[in-house]
């Protein structure tokens, strides 16, 4: 038995439009992008939007694999402690700019302009509980510094 091309394009419009409902709604209920602020001791606030790394798995993905990343964009990493924390490049073909941040949203170190693909670890210089990675060069052209501020997105 074979379906008449009417009934087949109403069977499709039955599937189609609730779908598509369903996506605007979601679409619509998502919330906003992530975004951290970076406050510099000298110049203006600086916006990065962020996604969230704050599973082991995202935690060890990271940016691996990623061939661009735009200007004000990055990802944050979220620990359940402030501890020492060590990053790598590997897999990573992008350099970044690295920034350690303790529990009281202070920059305690940044590793600037990391070597792509590298295996070597890259501690941090304090105990961190959160990391954020952004382009390399991204902490010289925005003049970000260890001691600034940082405020979070709020979940």
């Amino acid at each position: 038995m074979t379906i008449a091309p009417e009934s087949a394009l109403s069977s499709c419009s039955f599937i189609f439009w609730p779908l598509l409902a369903l996506w605007i709604v979601t679409a619509c209920a998502a919330d906003p992008q992530d975004r951290v602020t970076l406050y510099p001791q000298t110049g203006p606030p600086i916006h990065v939007s962020v996604e969230i790394a704050d599973t082991n798995e995202k935690r060890a993905l990271g940016l691996m694999y990623r061939r661009e990343l735009p200007e004000s964009h990055g990802m944050l990493f979220l620990f359940p402690r402030q501890e020492p924390q060590s990053f790598w490049m590997k897999n990573t073909p992008l350099s970044l700019d690295i920034l350690f941040i303790d529990s009281s949203l202070t920059i305690v170190g940044i590793a600037r302009n990391t070597t792509p693909y590298s295996e070597k670890a890259i501690p941090s210089d304090k105990p961190a509980q959160f990391v954020l990675e952004v382009n390399g060069g991204f902490c010289q052209r925005h003049g970000i510094a260890v001691g600034d501020r940082i405020e979070l997105p709020r979940h």
